[in-house]
């Protein structure tokens, strides 16, 4: 009530200032006091009904806003209906920020399940080498070749959940300049040497000779990538790494593995997308390609894959972009 009386307190100052001036002017035309008294009463017993019709439907929109209160944070279908221009726009104000606050929430709540779905799947699988080291090390005689080889998956697995996390604020962490990609690439093969040997996998290398604009660390972390999956999914045979001989600036990495189904090449770079390939091979994540083709994008790069079941699989970086240096 107080709240009402206070929200139209100039509507009955001015109701009061009229009264007012209505009985001065009676009693200075000296106007017998009856006259004067009646016609005082029906202004205040209309004043008394105006204000009571108005408070009735001040109550009523109290009422529809304390519902609608209740419905956060649904987001409400309408408002009451508004007394003023202004008031309607606050009313669509409100409006498009719980729309935009919705949005928000339904982005952040796809985003922690994406989260907690990929650090279920990481726990499970990162189980898998810490317990081959504990047998390992509980058998006499093993070498302490499959004991590396092991700590080597549990790195990887930690490197692959650390990429994940940053590739989601990476743009801050860009640093582009001009880079020997033989550089790059030997940075990558030096990290799996070890691999080749053990799988005996040959390796097959040409210098490349080309210079890239691009940022170091993040496109050593695909090629790590796709060295990881080109010997992951080739027991036997070879891996070779050149350029495209028709495509400028474009990084070739060609394995004979097993290859990938035609009906998986359009979907491998998706999310949690494993394939034929991937229920196959348990350890599969999903996560490898989905995270090489968000950072490419983040680069500016490209890549294709094109592959043949039992034949192979070759990846192709096109990695030629506009020299910023030179606009």
């Amino acid at each position: 009530m107080w709240d009402y009386l206070k929200k139209n307190r100039f509507v009955i100052g001015g109701l009061l200032t009229f009264l007012a001036i209505f009985c001065a002017v009676f009693v200075l035309y000296g106007k017998p006091l009856e006259a004067v008294v009646y016609g005082l009463l029906l202004c205040l017993v209309l004043t008394v009904v105006l204000l009571a019709v108005g408070f009735v439907g001040y109550y009523k929109k109290i009422w529809q806003l304390s519902q609608l209160q209740k419905m956060l944070p649904e987001l409400p279908r309408e408002f009451p209906k508004s007394a003023s221009v202004g008031e309607e726009l606050y009313q669509k104000m409100m409006m498009e920020l719980g729309q935009e606050c919705q949005r928000q929430a339904n982005e952040y709540a796809k985003h922690r399940e994406e989260l907690l779905d990929y650090y279920t799947l990481w726990v499970h699988q990162i189980k898998t080498p810490i317990a081959a080291m504990r047998l390992l090390m509980q058998s006499e005689g093993q070498s302490h070749v499959l004991l590396e080889m092991e700590l080597f998956k549990i790195e990887q697995y930690v490197e692959m959940v650390l990429g994940y996390l940053r590739c989601e604020s990476m743009s801050s962490d860009l640093s582009f300049r001009e880079y020997k990609l033989d550089g790059l690439v030997r940075q990558a093969v030096r990290k799996y040497k070890k691999l080749f040997i053990l799988q005996r996998i040959t390796l097959e290398y040409e210098p490349l000779n080309v210079s890239v604009l691009t940022d170091e660390k993040w496109l050593v972390f695909v090629l790590e990538q796709l060295l990881s999956n080109a010997l992951k999914y080739t027991p036997r045979g070879k891996i070779t790494i050149c350029m495209a001989e028709s495509e400028a600036k474009t990084l070739v990495i060609r394995d004979t593995g097993i290859g990938i189904a035609p009906e998986d090449i359009s979907r491998v770079f998706e999310r949690g997308f494993t394939g034929r390939n991937g229920r196959r091979d348990k350890r599969s994540t999903g996560i490898g390609l989905y995270l090489v083709k968000k950072i490419l994008d983040k680069l500016s790069h490209e890549i294709r894959i094109e592959s043949c079941p039992g034949e192979g699989t070759a990846v192709y970086l096109k990695l030629e972009r506009a020299d910023l240096t030179q606009m």
